[in-house]
């Protein structure tokens, strides 16, 4: 039994450690979250007669071996669909942090790229629902935040034959929205200026778009950012080759190198749009088309003293 100096203590620190519990919408890495919510619960009973252990965490999670939490967090072992439930209740996570807590893990164990991409998908989308749900985020800056749908309806107004009916906006986005989410978008561009539709004819052409004074949090722009990497996944598997150009470059660069690409990536952007919107003043185009630049590390960068260093380029010289 426990004497009072004990529970005490332990009431104690549970309760302050509490404040700075690892939150599971901090991490992209489920292994990564469960390592600090072990330590951290080490950490805030180390004065306990009994201090927090890998069975403890078992015991909590109706787990038999007493080092599984130890083998998952040093990878040596999957969560399967059972155990993330238990695992979630020994961490003591609600139930969207249980929801959270599973995307997260979809994203990490799957194999497929398609798969991890979609999950991937999911959880961005997710998170922004639930920053959304508790007034992280405005809600009016959000919804003046363009999504993917509107970019294309938007791009519409410059393709010959569109009607801006939601049914056939819906055949002329291939299905990927609803009707209820292309209503939506349309009825935003039609609000903030950048469509405008003529009273006496109904006819929709492009407006001056007004400007978004509030800053844009970075999670949305990510939501968007991954939207758009999901259509170009989509395309990869439902267009053929003639009607997409999908190509890549693994380069290894300096950082001035790296800057001068993201420069000359942005002026290319700039330059095509202005060619664009140029051609499209004479005539409408035939098909909206989505184009995506990307430019990310793939590798971390290697640090070495110099003496590493000269002594890596002796041994590449001798061999």
């Amino acid at each position: 039994m426990q004497n009072s100096t004990e529970v005490l203590t332990q009431n104690t620190t549970n309760s302050d450690s509490s404040l700075n519990a690892p939150l599971v919408a901090d991490y992209m890495d489920y292994r990564l979250f469960l390592a600090d919510f072990y330590r951290h619960k080490k950490d805030s009973t180390k004065h306990l007669l009994r201090p927090y252990n890998y069975a403890i965490f078992s015991a909590a999670a109706d787990i038999k071996s007493p080092n599984y939490l130890k083998m998952i967090i040093e990878g040596k072992r999957n969560l399967s669909h059972d155990m993330i439930g238990k695992f979630a209740k020994a961490c003591s996570l609600n139930k969207s942090q249980s929801d959270e807590f599973k995307l997260l893990i979809l994203f990490n164990q799957s194999e497929d790229p398609a798969d991890r991409n979609y999950a991937l998908k999911q959880l961005s989308e997710y998170r922004v629902d639930q920053k959304l749900k508790h007034g992280e985020f405005d809600r009016k800056v959000f919804d003046k935040v363009p999504n993917w749908i509107g970019w294309i309806i938007y791009a519409l107004a410059d393709q010959q034959g569109v009607s801006f009916d939601v049914a056939q906006l819906k055949k002329a986005l291939r299905g990927k929205a609803s009707e209820t989410e292309i209503n939506h978008a349309l009825n935003q561009l039609l609000t903030s200026g950048e469509l405008v539709k003529d009273p006496q004819t109904g006819t929709i052409t492009k407006g001056q778009p007004k400007a978004v004074a509030e800053e844009i949090p970075p999670a949305l722009i990510r939501k968007l950012q991954m939207q758009l990497m999901y259509l170009g996944l989509e395309s990869l598997y439902q267009d053929e080759p003639d009607q997409r150009e999908f190509g890549s470059l693994t380069l290894s660069l300096t950082e001035k190198e790296f800057n001068e690409i993201k420069f000359k990536l942005r002026q290319l952007r700039k330059s095509l749009h202005k060619e664009n919107s140029i051609a499209r003043m004479n005539d409408k185009g035939e098909r909206v088309y989505q184009l995506n630049l990307q430019l990310f590390p793939v590798s971390n960068a290697l640090k070495f003293s110099k003496n590493e260093a000269l002594s890596n380029a002796a041994k590449n010289y001798n061999a």
